[in-house]
């Protein structure tokens, strides 16, 4: 399982994460890009504690993602099934979970600082902290036709990843409002959502 885990990791994160993940029974599945998710926790039949993380995941955010859903099974075994899943147990937990991590010797020091600020009080998601989630994206691999939001130049064309076209306007507060070409309705983006520029 460790060998399995140095892919997905960055390398001082393995041996602590294999550990977390034998001490709590932990059954981990990496699977397939999933569009609404980067990882999943569930108590199957018999009582086996499984989580699935996204295998296209940069080795980052695979780590916050594992110690994400881990935190979910520990906060309820500690405090029961009635918790909320996103609640201040999940959210103490995670952030005891996390701290070990939040070292020079792991994160990069573009993100590192980021980090440390995001658990001071971490969120359902890591997405909704844009400067995380910018400054993660980084260690994506991306294609060369994808683009950030924030890249767009005001009043071109994009399209996103389910065809939708869109015309970038302005910004508003701190996303990008883009009407849809098709129903003339305005949306907000965030700032590092991918996007697809249709040239011309």
């Amino acid at each position: 399982m460790s060998e399995v885990l140095q892919k997905y990791l960055p390398e001082h994160a393995v041996l602590p994460c294999f550990e977390l993940i034998k001490s709590n029974n932990v059954h981990l599945k990496i699977v397939n890009e999933r569009q609404t998710r980067h990882g999943d926790y569930r108590r199957a039949v018999g009582g086996k504690h499984e989580i699935t993380v996204n295998a296209n995941l940069n080795k980052y955010r695979f780590l916050i993602t594992l110690i994400h859903e881990i935190a979910h099974l520990v906060a309820y075994e500690k405090f029961g099934r009635l918790i909320k899943p996103h609640g201040n147990e999940w959210k103490h937990t995670f952030q005891r979970l996390m701290v070990p991590f939040i070292r020079p010797e792991i994160f990069p020091h573009s993100v590192l600082p980021l980090v440390a600020n995001h658990f001071r009080n971490p969120t359902a998601s890591s997405d909704t902290d844009a400067r995380l989630a910018f400054a993660l994206k980084q260690f994506d691999e991306r294609k060369p036709d994808i683009h950030f939001v924030h890249e767009v130049p005001s009043g071109s064309l994009f399209r996103i990843k389910n065809g939708r076209i869109f015309q970038k306007k302005g910004l508003r507060v701190k996303r990008y409002e883009c009407l849809e070409i098709k129903t003339g309705r305005l949306y907000l983006f965030n700032a590092n959502a991918e996007v697809e520029i249709i040239p011309g």
